[in-house]
C-alpha cells in the first residue's frame, strides 16, 4: 500500500463521514432554526423547547435514512477489504 493509497482512503473516510452525518445535520439546523423563529415571534424564551422537535426529527430522519447510510458504510468497508485483498 503507497501513500497514495492510504492517502485516498482517509479522504474517503472523511467524505462517508459527511455523507451520512449531513442528513442527520440539516435536518438539526433547520429544525432547530423554524423552533427558533417561532420561539422569537412569540416572545417565548425557553431554551428547551427546541430539544424535543429536534429529537423527534432526527429519529424520524435516522429512520428514513438508515437504509441508505448503511449502503454507503458497507460501501466504504468493501472498498477497504478490496484493497486489504490487492496487498
Amino acid at each position: 500500500m503507497t501513500e497514495l493509497d492510504v492517502v485516498n482512503l482517509i479522504r474517503e473516510a472523511f467524505i462517508v463521514t459527511l455523507k451520512i452525518s449531513s442528513p442527520i445535520l440539516i435536518t438539526a439546523l433547520v429544525v432547530g432554526l423554524v423552533v427558533g423563529i417561532i420561539q422569537t415571534t412569540t416572545s417565548i424564551q425557553e431554551p428547551t423547547i427546541a430539544f424535543v422537535p429536534k429529537l423527534v426529527a432526527i429519529f424520524a430522519v435516522i429512520i428514513v435514512f438508515s437504509a441508505w447510510m448503511v449502503r454507503v458504510m458497507m460501501d466504504y468497508t468493501r472498498e477497504i477489504f478490496f484493497m486489504i485483498e490487492k496487498i
